[in-house]
């Protein structure tokens, strides 16, 4: 018994080992997500929560918060600035056509007429709203807004959202008492409140109200 015990605590890596390698897996996935945006960034910052939920080491889920925000912010930050490259540009560039293609015709005048209304506040909240990062991105680069007052506006976003994904993380670890239940349930939590909008928007489409107006 005594050999498996020390068996199982040489398998199983410490709080120390899981934190040197965890944060900066964590804002490499981020940054990556936020430059390609692929990787479930929301889904990462929850299930990274639910870990330091469950760790005795002080300030693990401060430094979550202060890990993700950061390579949001970073990552956005040079998303814009490669795609205002792409503007300037006579045949424009990679990385502006793919932020063109993630953002419909529909979602774009969408953001671009909330931003004209509203200005930064829609940039701030464009982080909270599932998809709706990339759309509103393009409308502050097709308004020729520069890299500092989208900076302004993209602090505050990325702040929020690490919080609010840190949260639902953070509901996980309290709901479960192991670490791995409280990571699935994050994970299905923040996968439903992406697909929410997607499924509202097609529930609304094949609406017989809707296809009458």
């Amino acid at each position: 018994m005594i050999r498996l015990a020390s068996a199982v605590t040489t398998v199983v890596p410490s709080e120390s080992t899981q934190q040197a390698i965890g944060y900066p897996s964590l804002f490499l996935l981020v940054l990556i997500g936020a430059l390609v945006p692929v990787v479930p960034t929301g889904a990462l910052v929850s299930s990274a929560a639910v870990v330091a939920f469950h760790q005795t080491a002080p300030f693990s889920l401060a430094l979550v918060f202060v890990t993700a925000s950061l390579a949001a912010f970073l990552g956005d930050a040079a998303l814009y600035w490669l795609g205002r490259r792409g503007m300037r540009s006579k045949n424009g560039s990679r990385w502006l056509e793919a932020i063109r293609a993630r953002a419909p015709e529909d979602r774009l005048a969408q953001a671009q007429a909330k931003l004209a209304d509203h200005g930064m506040a829609v940039l701030v909240l464009s982080r909270l709203v599932p998809a709706g990062r990339i759309p509103v991105m393009l409308a502050c680069l097709l308004a020729k807004w520069p890299l500092r007052r989208f900076f302004r506006g993209n602090l505050p976003a990325c702040l929020a959202w690490a919080v609010t994904y840190q949260l639902i993380g953070i509901l996980g670890g309290s709901l479960f008492k192991e670490p791995w239940e409280g990571v699935v349930a994050a994970v299905v939590l923040t996968v439903m409140l992406g697909a929410a909008p997607s499924v509202w928007r097609r529930i609304r489409r094949a609406s017989p109200v809707h296809r009458s107006s």
